[in-house]
């Protein structure tokens, strides 16, 4: 398979170059598969010089003139910021890492919960998710307020 698309990024202290491989697929014992992909990420921290060496496989149904490398490589990336932002709030928010709720639903009742704050506040306005909880949390009735029930 050969490279069809590489990008260098440095950033938060790291180095890294990710390389993209992709190929039509015909046979692929996989539902509406029209491509597979291969991502490889090389990071290298500053700091320190570690390398660490990452290799990732996907299946697409978007076929190469609907996405190119270049274009599945920018969809990975904006998938992990959408991730990373949701994640990363509900983490640093309300700890969910640390939850002790492990068993059936309630993980994924839990965490559509807190995706359902996090949408309602930004949808009304607020930047800070941490700070709006904060305020939120000292007067009952402003949540209600602030999603227009009185």
């Amino acid at each position: 398979m050969p490279l069809l698309g590489k990008t260098r990024a440095t950033a938060h202290g790291r180095d890294e170059i990710r390389r993209v491989k992709t190929a039509t697929v015909a046979d692929l014992n996989f539902p509406h598969a029209a491509q597979a992909v291969q991502i490889v990420r090389r990071r290298r921290i500053i700091s320190t010089g570690k390398v660490t060496l990452e290799r990732v496989y996907a299946v697409t149904d978007l076929t190469a003139e609907q996405a190119d490398a270049t274009e599945i490589a920018h969809r990975v990336r904006r998938h992990w910021d959408i991730e990373n932002q949701l994640h990363h709030v509900r983490d640093t928010a309300w700890t969910e890492d640390a939850s002790r709720v492990h068993t059936g639903t309630a993980p994924r009742a839990m965490a559509n919960l807190r995706n359902l704050a996090i949408g309602a506040l930004r949808l009304t306005g607020h930047t800070s998710i941490a700070a709006s909880l904060r305020h939120h949390a000292r007067n009952a009735t402003r949540p209600l307020a602030t999603l227009g029930i009185t």
